[in-house]
């Protein structure tokens, strides 16, 4: 343990006793178990694992944050993420147990407020670490990214889920005495949804990423046709925004890929989705005929930090203020917010929810590149054990294969513990 003085933003001890505890990992089985039946005494048992879940999540980062060089976290943007991060840890570990409704109501305008403002943590922390690049190296930046936003991706899964069980719980269709999905609603417990079909949500991102790509060419430019077959009739359990955020980076991907190089061929060659369903899992495998990727390129595919347009993402990334990381950030209907009937469709709502729709996505540029989809997806997709690979050919196409564990009982993949001697 060091022995100077510790740095004026280091704080006191109570991060030292959050860091000890462990984060205690969820599945998607056990997050449909606790919401298909909701009595409130499930309600309010759910709402205590969360206040203890958060701070703990919150502790092992900051203290990951106190690793970092002390002139990487003054870096203006990393000590806006690291102020946003002590402001919610000190606000979450102060709440008090939750015993009634009451209580667990207060306590979900607590997990909104904080969700909306920690809504800028990922362009600025894509900045910071841009902007920090040459102080860090870009493997250790990486490995911080990787940690950082899988712990936020399980933070934002407990308290979404918590909101929207809290919501149906108190929806006034219920009856009062037993809180139990009905027939209408029983495809959806809380943001897990039960029968999410690969064929339909490849058509729903394929529709998007098309009418983005019209937005970003022209209506007269043609844009490659998403033929999908296989298993079109393979369901399982998921998180609809974490599937579509995927497989519309993917699809976006190829049709900007194929367009732009293929501009003289009327029509372009067309995107084949294959999906195939085995007894573990659902593979989704998407090929384009886009030129492929080039050798120089592969290296940093995956990199938070790699690669020879780092300015361009830097200067790109700050006309994004807000990243919720959602499919939502894509294409928003209309503008308003929305949710989602049980086919996994939008419908409007009027219900507070955290703010998935972006108005400061909704109009950039579908050429606005980031250096962020690609890594995301990844992320997104080892979450739940599965995994998400790219394989080039060059001078013809890609295949991008996505693999889902189709069963629901993997538990979330977290890095949850941080050095304790980090000071």
């Amino acid at each position: 343990m060091c022995s100077e003085p510790s740095p004026p933003w280091r704080p006191a001890s109570a991060l030292d006793e959050w860091v000890q505890r462990e984060a205690r990992p969820i599945s998607l089985r056990q997050l449909t178990f606790f919401g298909r039946t909701l009595t409130e005494n499930r309600l309010l048992s759910v709402a205590n694992y969360v206040r203890t879940e958060l701070p703990t999540r919150i502790a092992h980062r900051l203290r990951d944050m106190q690793t970092l060089p002390y002139v990487v976290v003054t870096n203006p943007n990393m000590l806006h993420v690291y102020e946003q991060y002590n402001k919610a840890f000190e606000k979450l570990r102060r709440v008090p147990e939750i015993r009634t409704i009451a209580d667990n109501d207060r306590y979900c305008d607590v997990i909104h407020q904080t969700l909306e403002e920690h809504l800028t943590v990922i362009p600025r922390l894509a900045m910071g670490m841009l902007e920090c690049h040459d102080l860090m190296g870009a493997d250790r930046i990486d490995k911080f990214m990787n940690t950082l936003l899988r712990s936020r991706i399980s933070r934002r899964v407990i308290a979404e889920q918590h909101l929207a069980l809290t919501e149906t719980f108190n929806s006034p269709w219920k009856h009062p005495d037993a809180h139990t999905n009905t027939e209408s609603q029983n495809d959806f417990v809380g943001e897990v949804f039960l029968r999410c079909n690969a064929k339909e949500v490849v058509e729903r991102c394929g529709k998007m990423a098309t009418e983005l790509a019209k937005q970003a060419y022209g209506e007269d430019l043609p844009v490659p046709e998403i033929r999908i077959q296989g298993h079109l009739g393979a369901t399982f359990p998921y998180i609809l925004g974490h599937l579509e955020y995927i497989v519309g980076e993917l699809l976006r991907n190829s049709i900007q890929a194929v367009t732009e190089r293929r501009r003289n061929h009327s029509p372009p060659p067309p995107i084949d989705v294959l999906i195939c369903e085995a007894p573990q899992h659902v593979i989704i495998r998407i090929s384009d005929q886009g030129g492929g990727i080039s050798r120089d390129v592969l290296p940093s595919l995956w990199s938070f930090a790699k690669g020879a347009h780092s300015q361009t993402r830097l200067q790109n990334l700050h006309k994004v203020p807000k990243m919720a990381a959602t499919m939502q950030e894509l294409k928003v209907p209309d503008s308003e917010r929305c949710d989602r009937d049980k086919n996994g469709n939008f419908k409007t709502r009027g219900k507070r929810q955290p703010d998935k729709s972006l108005s400061s996505l909704t109009s950039r540029s579908p050429t606005l590149r980031l250096g962020m989809g690609l890594p995301m997806s990844r992320v997104y997709a080892e979450y739940w054990a599965g995994s998400l690979e790219v394989h080039s050919l060059e001078g013809y196409g890609v295949d991008a294969f996505l693999q889902i564990s189709k069963l629901g009982n993997k538990n979330e993949q977290l890095t949850t513990r941080a050095s304790m001697d980090a000071v």
